[in-house]
């Protein structure tokens, strides 16, 4: 059923999924205030996320959700859904496929429900399903097909926006005064952390790289989120420099500030994570570790300034996300990228 003359002015699109996920729904949240301007748009992310968004123009606000948390379970999601029920929504959008997204979606009880038409569950939270074409489209146009009853699209012939990324002004100042700081020469930032261990490109070979750029006259800034300072400090330890021109900035950023930091590289490496979502939505030029996933899942780099490592096994994919080990027990699909194809491809983009 098409919605093309309804008008929405309270909309709720709600993506608690990790970084990179609320990441890509950016272009969609520019579709859809490009759209409907008058509306607001309230984005519902995981918690821990809301600052990234907080200045994203298109947004009215921005709200966290505890679901590994204080939220975790039906009976918070009952109980949210409750309180937003007041608030008087009259357009629900969600990706999410779990039962709490879709108990909660029935609970907001707004008049027009937009989810995907599996699993079975969702037949009973909203009003209008989509198909998600998970073995079709990308992850971006898979976004897009929820805003199909509602006149917008996206596909190869009308490509999606290109994503924009509004930051804090305390983000960007963190930033000012971290570059302030920083010796001469091109800037590679390195971030060797993922959620998923399995995803990760040996740091050995991390090491190997911060070597190379370093000796080239690059500054390199490594970057670690919480639980990974280790794994950044054996890299800087790693690679012995002492010209002052690597800075292990591990555990020392909100993630607004490492997102303005990143928008100022010359170059980027990481492995399939958030940080290289953050890289690619902000056209820095990005080289990206893939091993257990693979283009077909839909969450590849985009644009021209993505590269992707990745080498061809039979046991790729392995998952959507990946493991905490591999299951075949070799992690071949990360080994054999070696450190010198990483090189070829930052190389260029440093200049050196």
């Amino acid at each position: 059923m098409s919605l093309d003359n309804r008008d929405f002015r309270k909309i709720g699109l709600w993506q608690t999924a990790f970084l990179g996920d609320a990441v890509l729904t950016l272009p969609f949240i520019q579709a859809l205030k490009a759209r409907y301007p008058d509306a607001e748009i309230h984005f519902f992310v995981r918690a821990g996320l809301e600052k990234l968004f907080c200045a994203q123009r298109e947004l009215t606000s921005v709200r966290p959700f505890a679901k590994r948390g204080s939220q975790k379970g039906l009976f918070a999601a009952r109980a949210l859904g409750n309180e937003l029920a007041l608030e008087g929504f009259d357009l629900w959008i969600s990706p999410h496929a779990s039962l709490r997204s879709a108990y909660l979606a029935r609970c907001v009880g707004a008049p027009v429900r937009i989810g995907y038409q599996s699993p079975w569950y969702n037949w009973l939270a909203y009003t209008h399903l989509v198909d998600r074409r998970f073995d079709q489209l990308e992850e971006i146009e898979r976004l897009f097909q929820l805003g199909g009853p509602l006149g917008i699209f996206a596909d190869k012939n009308t490509p999606a926006p290109l994503p924009r990324l509004d930051l804090p002004p305390e983000a960007i100042a963190r930033a000012d005064e971290i570059y302030a700081g920083l010796p001469k020469g091109p800037r590679l930032g390195i971030h060797p952390g993922s959620t998923w261990p399995t995803k990760c490109w040996p740091k050995e070979h991390f090491a190997d790289i911060a070597r190379r750029a370093l000796a080239a006259g690059a500054v390199v800034l490594l970057f670690a989120g919480p639980g990974e300072e280790d794994l950044a400090t054996h890299i800087a330890t790693s690679a012995n420099d002492d010209s002052g021109r690597l800075i292990n900035l591990g555990g020392m950023l909100t993630i607004p500030a490492l997102a303005a930091c990143i928008a100022r590289l010359d170059a980027c490496l990481t492995n399939d994570s958030g940080p290289m979502h953050l890289a690619w939505a902000q056209n820095v030029p990005l080289a990206a570790c893939f091993g257990p996933t693979v283009r077909a899942l839909g969450f590849f780099p985009r644009g021209p300034n993505s590269r992707v490592l990745e080498t061809q096994l039979d046991c790729r994919p392995c998952g959507l996300h990946g493991h905490k080990a591999c299951p075949l027990g070799h992690h071949n699909c990360m080994k054999d990228i070696g450190p010198d194809q990483a090189w070829d491809l930052l190389r260029p983009m440093l200049g050196v």
